[in-house]
This record gives structure tokens, C-alpha cells and sequence, in this order.
């Protein structure tokens, strides 16, 4: 049996976590609405497992917690735990002197 390419691409579903179009989204009240999320998750699972980030819909004030690489619907935006966390490669290599 061979196998051939998909006729289709489901975004998210193969790869790496997708990245959000920041040039189509409000970032600041997206990254608000993740930071929610993840804190009400972290408030009912304090010992729970490590997320990779959480999924939104900018429409909808629900969203969720997610451990492994999303496959997203139309209007959801995936940001990752870093986004949400607020840590970056670039504050943390900063040279102060």
C-alpha cells in the first residue's frame, strides 16, 4: 500500500503550536484572556501538569488549558505559556552593565 500526500492541511495538526496572527488580533486582551484562563486553571489544579499554552476565541470569554499541540477551529488563537507568563528569551539575556 502506498501512501500519498493529504489534499488537506488541518491547521495546527501537524508541526509545532500555531502562532497567532498578531497583526489581525488585539494582543494585549488576548494575552489578558489566556492569563485568566490559565490562572483559574492553576486556582483549581495547583499540583496539575504543565500546559503548553491555552487556546482563546477572542468572541468568547471561554477558553482552554491545553497539554499537547492544538488543532484550532476558524476563530481560536493558541498562546503559548510564555505569552502568558510574560517571560522572554530577550528579558532574561539582557546584559545589565
Amino acid at each position: 500500500m502506498s501512501w500519498s500526500t493529504p489534499s488537506f492541511e488541518i491547521r495546527g495538526a501537524s508541526g509545532g503550536p500555531p502562532v497567532p496572527r498578531w497583526d489581525r488580533i488585539d494582543s494585549r486582551s488576548l494575552i489578558a484572556q489566556a492569563r485568566q484562563i490559565y490562572f483559574a486553571y492553576l486556582s483549581s489544579t495547583p499540583a496539575g501538569p504543565e500546559p503548553l499554552g491555552v487556546v482563546v476565541d477572542p468572541q468568547d470569554p471561554d477558553g482552554r488549558v491545553v497539554f499537547e499541540t492544538p488543532v484550532l477551529l476558524p476563530d481560536e488563537e493558541f498562546i503559548a505559556i510564555d505569552l502568558i507568563r510574560g517571560r522572554t528569551n530577550r528579558g532574561r539575556n539582557r546584559w545589565k552593565g
